[in-house]
């Protein structure tokens, strides 16, 4: 692809980084400043939209420490798959394109946040883990958020968010090189080293991370890199950080799925990029990839004005180009791709496809901070804008009258649709925190949300009707709260907490151009409608020397919910969504712990949960004998499962040192045993018996070994078996419902096949 203006304008910003970056790594730091560095590298925390425990929220923490411990499940969904509620999928495994849903609800409705920064794509509203590959080699802590969630930038949440901080500096100078490597011929690096803080009070701070595979599936390969630089310097009142993100992958198309008696007869079978030739033979195009290249650059600065009030600034400017290419077996190129034909126009030719996008985003984040002994007060203001382009190219035709009839660039390809997208949103927020005693603090979250979104241009979906959409949004999102915090006679650490948050939602991309082009087609009245949802959640938490335990009661009411229909969009593999009228989840998070002796610890978790539609009724497109449409018509199911929400997900680890007993050498050996269940669900929203999906329960075993070298050196063996006994699972692709007028129907239904025990083997050497 041609280097755009966009991409031009990354290198005076990318300079301005690595000149930072360019200090001296391992100056020497004068003893008598270290402990006040210390303090003021304690202090600093860039945090935003983080929960405390004065909070009332529902959350969860895993530190640099638990981060790296799991790293052998490279991509972030899966590092936090065993936390409560949440089920990590891949179209792969665990390579390639992963994905997660906290509570039954999918990947569009979880805010994730880089240091306060959204870093969901504004139209799509996903988060592609892929596209940043190993972002956790890069985190200082991961919080995950569950339900109702702290005001931040990017849209509202809908199940939960994840706030992701980059990493900070240390006191001193460190290097840690990770190395991996296991089935599918998967190899993954890692190297992270750090200045400390040097006598000019700057510390740089890097992680370059990638990985190769050949994936479980046909064609599941993948080739990520990513490199994260940071500089920060420590001042007596201020902090200032500049870093930079980028990340860049090749991976193996995979997100087809394919049917049942494809699977059975080859596990590992993919149809992208199939072909024929003329004698039936088949084939496989090699490029059937899809292909991204992402740069983050942010700055951040805080002031305290006083030793109760701290000024904070975030911008972010992130660019993002890539394509995706398909190659399209024997179809006609007048009606779909529009281009040119002669006299014989009803003839088919294979052709090749690419489709590319090149956006870039800019954000600000301006806030303040007040805290006293009782009150804690942050407001703000964040904005966001989004300006993308989508694009299709032809870029080869087997037949080759097609070149002499249609106008071809110098490059030799055919441009088949263009639109150019505009989204820009503000986000007002107001947080505060009062301990109205010693024990007890109430919570207020007030956020005020306006966006503005336009589309125009021409669609891949329909080339021959241009796309025009307008539309604008306002949203209030308030929430509240009480937690109460108290210690029992016995020692017993007990936390209470009651939170009730209303949050807004505008529709994303997909779902706007899937009703356009519904409603463009059949006439069927089909719109969007953004979401609404009221959450009320109460929890109870103990905690004693040897044992932890909670309980958080949720109830999700929601009014216009968009929740997967089961269908896909061909051309990316995007769910497909529904507007429901009313529908609720309902549930209990069980979490406990317990430190058995020295050697043994047990912790697990259980969420049980009913997911309903409340009065289902849906649109349905009915079809003649011959597959051509012939009328819509609405179709009442009563209640209805929620797709893809299972009232049953639980985890448990029980970790062991067996040779704890025998001196510190014993101590360095561990051993767990990790067993994650998810219940049968529904794979979209008609509780059809075809539809139900069976449940699965996978257990890994990780075994793990460190030698403790002298001063602060280590190197630390580890080996990871997953699915150890090895269980054949599949987890829904996709599937297609049909009508008839004579009242007969039919379905189509795919799968991802998931691969079987596999391996992965570590060394980690940090000095």
């Amino acid at each position: 692809m041609k280097k755009s203006i966009r991409q031009r304008t990354i290198q005076p910003l990318l300079a301005s980084v690595l000149a930072l970056a360019s200090l001296p790594l391992f100056a020497q730091q004068p003893a008598d400043t270290v402990t006040a560095r210390r303090h003021t590298l304690k202090e600093v925390n860039i945090n935003i939209g983080h929960a405390s425990q004065q909070m009332p929220l529902t959350t969860s923490n895993m530190n640099q420490q638990q981060i790296s411990e799991n790293k052998t499940d490279i991509s972030i969904p899966y590092i936090l798959n065993l936390m409560p509620s949440v089920v990590a999928e891949g179209e792969n495994g665990m390579v390639g394109n992963t994905s997660m849903r906290i509570r039954g609800i999918d990947r569009t409705r979880i805010n994730v946040n880089i240091n306060g920064i959204t870093l969901n794509d504004a139209e799509s509203q996903m988060v592609y883990w892929v596209n940043l590959p190993n972002l956790a080699g890069m985190a200082q802590n991961i919080q995950l958020q569950r339900g109702t969630t702290a005001s931040t930038d990017g849209s509202s949440d809908f199940g939960g968010a994840i706030n992701l901080q980059t990493l900070n500096g240390r006191f001193s100078p460190y290097a840690t090189a990770d190395f991996s490597m296991g089935s599918f011929n998967t190899r993954q690096y890692s190297f992270m080293a750090g200045s400390g803080i040097t006598r000019h009070n700057w510390s740089v701070d890097l992680a370059a991370n990638g990985m190769t595979t050949d994936g479980f599936v046909r064609n599941g390969f993948a080739d990520h890199q990513s490199l994260f630089v940071s500089a920060t310097h420590y001042g007596k009142r201020s902090l200032f950080k500049a870093l930079a993100i980028a990340g860049k992958q090749k991976t193996g198309i995979t997100w087809n799925g394919a049917y049942a008696n494809d699977l059975d007869a080859d596990p590992t079978y993919n149809d992208a990029g199939t072909y024929y030739d003329a004698f039936g033979n088949v084939f496989y195009y090699g490029n059937e990839t899809d292909n991204y290249f992402q740069r983050h650059y942010q700055l951040y600065y805080n002031y305290s004005l006083t030793s109760r009030w701290t000024l904070n600034t975030v911008a972010d400017v992130t660019f993002g180009d890539g394509f995706y290419e398909n190659y399209k077996d024997d179809k006609k190129p007048g009606s779909k791709y529009g281009l040119l034909t002669d006299a014989t126009s009803l003839a088919k030719s294979d052709f090749i496809t690419r489709k590319l996008m090149d956006n870039v985003a800019y954000s600000l984040n301006i806030g303040a901070n007040y805290q006293s002994d009782r009150f804690h007060l942050s407001f703000g203001q964040a904005a966001q804008l989004y300006d993308g382009f989508h694009f299709g190219h032809i870029i080869w035709a087997q037949d080759p009258s097609l070149l002499a009839l249609n106008t071809f660039d110098e490059n030799g390809e055919y441009e088949w649709y263009r639109n150019h997208s505009v989204k820009k949103s503000t986000n007002s927020y107001l947080r505060a925190n009062w301990d109205i005693s010693d024990k007890s603090s109430l919570y207020a979250d007030l956020q005020f949300r306006i966006v503005h979104y336009t589309m125009e241009g021409t669609d891949d979906d329909d080339i021959w009707d241009s796309l025009h959409f307008n539309e604008d949004y306002f949203f209030f999102n308030p929430k509240v709260g009480y937690n109460r915090s108290w210690s029992s006679d016995n020692g017993q650490q007990n936390r209470l907490y009651f939170v009730a948050g209303i949050s807004h939602r505008e529709p994303c991309r997909a779902d706007i151009t899937d009703a356009y082009y519904s409603n463009l087609w059949y006439n069927n009245g089909d719109t969007v409608k953004a979401e609404a949802m009221l959450d009320i959640e109460t929890g109870y938490q103990i905690q004693r020397h040897r044992f932890s335990a909670s309980a958080n009661l949720y109830a999700m009411l929601y009014k216009d919910q968009l929740t997967p229909s089961g269908r896909i969009n061909s051309a990316s593999g995007y769910a497909l969504m529904d507007n429901v009228d009313r529908s609720y989840r309902i549930g209990i998070e069980l979490v406990a712990g317990y430190q058995a002796t020295d050697w043994m610890n047990l912790a697990g978790n259980l969420t049980l949960s009913s997911n309903k539609i409340i009065d289902y009724v849906y649109n349905v497109s009915v079809m003649d004998e011959n597959w051509d449409y012939d009328h819509t018509e609405q179709r009442s199911l009563g209640n209805t499962d929620l797709s893809f929400s299972p009232s049953v997900v639980g985890a448990a680890i029980a970790s062991f040192r067996p040779f704890y007993g025998l001196g510190p050498k014993g101590r360095n050996f561990s051993l767990q045993f990790i067993g994650k269940y998810v219940g049968k669900m529904y794979v979209d929203n008609t509780s059809r018996p075809e539809m139900l999906q069976d449940d699965y329960f996978l257990l890994n075993l990780k075994a793990g070994y460190t030698w403790q070298l002298s001063g602060n050196k280590e190197i630390e063996a580890q080996l990871v078996v997953n699915n150890l006994l090895d269980h054949t699972y599949r987890i829904n692709a996709w599937n297609a419902s049909y009508y008839f007028t004579d009242g007969s129907d039919s379905y189509d239904r795919a799968f991802f096949q998931q691969p079987g025990r596999n391996m992965m083997a570590r060394l980690v050497f940090s000095f």
